[in-house]
This record gives C-alpha cells, sequence and structure tokens, in this order.
C-alpha cells in the first residue's frame, strides 16, 4: 500500500517547513528504523513541502491508523516539533490518490508559483538519496519514474513550466507603457519566497538596480543578503512607499500588506514621488484594491494582468491537470494489473507442473520425442495466452479478485487475496487528515 505524509504551503507555515526541511536526514532515518511497519520511504523536503512516501505492506484499513502515528512520531522526535502540531498541519493520502498527487507535484502543479521547473529535479534527487539508503521498494521505484514520466510530458505539452514566470513577465510588459526608464526606477519588493525571487531576476533583466525588498514576516535581511539588495523593515515602509516608482508584492500571506490607508500615508509626504504603479502578484491580494482610488497609485492585480495573457498560458494549468490525471489513472491500472501477477504465476506454475508430469511418464514410456515436447510447451503457453490477457483486464475494471476467486476454484490453487489500490479504495477514501 501506497501512501503519503505531506506537509506543504498548502497546509502548513513556512517557519514549519523550514524546521522540517533542516531535520529532513534526521527524519530519513527514524523512518528506516521502522521496518516492522514500513517497507519503504522516500522522503522529499525542500523550502515549500515536506513529504514521506511510504510503502506499507499491510492491509490498509490496519495499515494507515499505524503508519501515520509512526511517521507523526518518528518526524516529532526527530524534528523536535510537536506532534499535534504536526498533526494539524499535514494531511495524509492513500492508494490511487498517492500517484495523483505525487505527479502533480513533480510537475509544478503544487508549488506556490505553478509551473516552477526546479521540483522536477528535487523529486528526482530524493528518490536517489533513497536509493542510496536502501528505502526504495520496487512501488517506490515505479512511482517516482512515473512521476519524472509525466514531468517531463507537461513540460513537452504544456506551457506550465514557465506560467509562474510568465505572469511576472506579462506585468511587467504591461508596466512598459508607466515606465519609460527601468535603470532609474525605484522598486520596493514586498515578499521574499521563489515568487520574489523570479520578480527580481525579471526587473534585473530589464536594467533595474534600486531595489529594496520589505518581508510582512520578518524575512528581509535573510533574502536581502543573498540577493545583494536592500531590506528594510516595518519602521522603513512607508517611507520606501512614498519615495519608490514601483511597488512589486508576491507574499504568501492571507492579509492585505498594503491598504489604502498606509500608502494615502505616503503618498501625502511631501517629499514623495508624484507617482507610483503598484503591481500585487500575491494570491489571495496582498494589496488592497481601494488604493486604486487614491491619485498618484495605478494598480495592476492578477486578475487584470490574466485579462491580457495569451490563451495558451491560461490554459496551460488545466491541460497539464489533465495529463497528470491521465498518467495517475494509468499507474492505478497498472497497479490492479499487477495484484493479479501472482495468480497468473501460480495458474503458468501449475500447468507447466502437470505437463512436466506427463512428458516425464510419456518418456518413461518411450512415447517422447523433444519435438512433440516443444510442441506441448508451446500449445500449454497458447492456452495460457488469453486467460492472461482477460486476467489483466478483468483486473482493470476493478475485479481482480474474481480472477483469483476463479483460479483458485478451478485449479485448486491457494492464491491470497488481491491488495490493489482500487481495491482498497472501494472501502476507504483516498485522503484524510493527519489527526
Amino acid at each position: 500500500m501506497l501512501l503519503v505524509f505531506s506537509s506543504s504551503h498548502r497546509t502548513a507555515d513556512f517557519d514549519l517547513l523550514e524546521r522540517l526541511e533542516r531535520h529532513a536526514p534526521a527524519v530519513k532515518a527514524a523512518l528506516a528504523e521502522h521496518t516492522e511497519i514500513i517497507s519503504g520511504s522516500v522522503v522529499l523536503a525542500t523550502c515549500n513541502r515536506f513529504e514521506a512516501y511510504l510503502d506499507v505492506d499491510e492491509p490498509l484499513t490496519a495499515a494507515r491508523a499505524v503508519s501515520v502515528e509512526t511517521v507523526v512520531q518518528s518526524v516529532s522526535a526527530a524534528a523536535g516539533i510537536d506532534a499535534d502540531e504536526l498533526r494539524e498541519s499535514s494531511r495524509v493520502i492513500c492508494d490511487r490518490g498517492v500517484a495523483e498527487h505525487l505527479f502533480a507535484v513533480s510537475s509544478g502543479l503544487e508549488s506556490v508559483i505553478v509551473g516552477e521547473g526546479e521540483i522536477a529535479g528535487q523529486v528526482r534527487r530524493a528518490l536517489e538519496s533513497a536509493r542510496a539508503s536502501g528505502t526504495v521498494t520496487s512501488e517506490l521505484e515505479r512511482l517516482f519514474q512515473g512521476a519524472s514520466r509525466t514531468s517531463r510530458g507537461v513540460k513537452n505539452r504544456t506551457g506550465i513550466t514557465t506560467r509562474g514566470r510568465s505572469m511576472v513577465r506579462l506585468a511587467l510588459d504591461l508596466a512598459e507603457s508607466r515606465i519609460t526608464d527601468w535603470a532609474g526606477t525605484r522598486v520596493l519588493l514586498v515578499g521574499t519566497g521563489a515568487y520574489a525571487g523570479a520578480s527580481l531576476a525579471a526587473l534585473r533583466d530589464r536594467g533595474v538596480t534600486d531595489v529594496r525588498v520589505f518581508s510582512p514576516s520578518g524575512r528581509a535581511a535573510k533574502f536581502a543578503l543573498s540577493h545583494e539588495i536592500e531590506p528594510i523593515g516595518p519602521a522603513e515602509l512607508t517611507d520606501a512607499l512614498a519615495h519608490c516608482d514601483l511597488v512589486v508584492t508576491c507574499s504568501a500571506t492571507t492579509e492585505h500588506i498594503l491598504t489604502q490607508a498606509q500608502l494615502a500615508e505616503a503618498i501625502a509626504r511631501p517629499d514623495a514621488v508624484e507617482r507610483r504603479l503598484v503591481i500585487d502578484l500575491g494570491l489571495p491580494r496582498n494589496v488592497d484594491p481601494a488604493i486604486s482610488e487614491l491619485h498618484g497609485a495605478e494598480l495592476l492585480d492578477l486578475e487584470t494582468i490574466s485579462r491580457h495573457a495569451p490563451l495558451e498560458e491560461l490554459n496551460a494549468a488545466e491541460d497539464a491537470r489533465m495529463i497528470v490525471g491521465a498518467a495517475a489513472a494509468e499507474f492505478a491500472a497498472q497497479s490492479a494489473e499487477q495484484s493479479v501477477t501472482p495468480a497468473l504465476v501460480a495458474l503458468r506454475k501449475h500447468v507447466f507442473d502437470v505437463l512436466d508430469a506427463e512428458i516425464e511418464r510419456a518418456r518413461g514410456r518411450g512415447d517422447s520425442s523433444e519435438r512433440t515436447e516443444a510442441a506441448l510447451r508451446h500449445l500449454a503457453g497458447v492456452l495460457l495466452h488469453t486467460p492472461s490477457v482477460r486476467a489483466r483486464e478483468l483486473a482493470r475494471e476493478g475485479d481482480a479478485q474474481s480472477v483469483i476467486d476463479a483460479a483458485n476454484a478451478l485449479f485448486g490453487l491457494d492464491v491470497p487475496p488481491a491488495t490493489s489500490d482500487r481495491t482498497h479504495l472501494r472501502a476507504v477514501d483516498g485522503e484524510s487528515a493527519a489527526s
């Protein structure tokens, strides 16, 4: 059974994710100790995501609660994070949902910037690390190989991998009519995440050199140091707003960072610039839309930018989701096919054991020849072909257990019940909260 324990920017704050990433090696080692429950594991740890992909060789109903609690306690102890905090900031996905989730993650669909290209390499390196540690099972290997193929397909067939940067580019393209001299433009950047980095790179491509950064979460100094720009604190924000020509906001905060009252105070300063453009790339909005009512301020938000985007860029995410969905469905179908493999192996062994016994008896009577034996073995293979094909078709349709039951009843075999993801999905929902 596949299961993923996930904490990401969608469920946890960035401070928690940073702590998880920092302690990822200790977490990997802790998970590897639980071989009685966890057959294999791959840990994906980035600044925006911590996920443990697990292969648990137990019935789903028994394994999910035990495995999830084992992961929670292991991560809690290794990272020094309270277990209740982890439960509240995580989710668990089981069965077929694991493949769809990982395929979406590796394709950049679950990133802070939708379509970011770096995540595919991070997923690949997570698998390589698990291989080196000896924690990869055949099912996890198949899962991550499928993720790599899917992300390449998404990249080659859609424009999703450039969409995040495209929104920044489109915003600055729209700003061209308002800004005549990029080299002389004074910019205030609000936010310190991946989108802020992409925005800064796009600004520098246009010749901007005067950039200061503000972070509502207090990360400005660290970001400024790594990007060689000037940080500002809360006490300096109004002054920075008064003297900048362009404000670019791209924070993950859910509250308005820039309000009408704040900007009005900045504009009222006697030495303030006459006009400024505010580009709000936040989702949800970082900027109060009411600032557009102020004289000396103009607002470009995602809604406005999207109206000017080429249709193929807006459709890229939807197209990518369709590719991911199809790949996940095929992964589930292949998993279902594998669930009847023990029955087919047992059936083939039964048939050829009977054949070998009959050939041995014929040899004892002097009634056998090499050509006759070869013909009989070929005939047995031909007779087994159609039942094998039909068994896999039935498994894909969700009837793996009927194949096993028939083989056991007709040939006296003793094949255990099917344990495919699709069988499990009939009884248990594919996703749950970690709690």
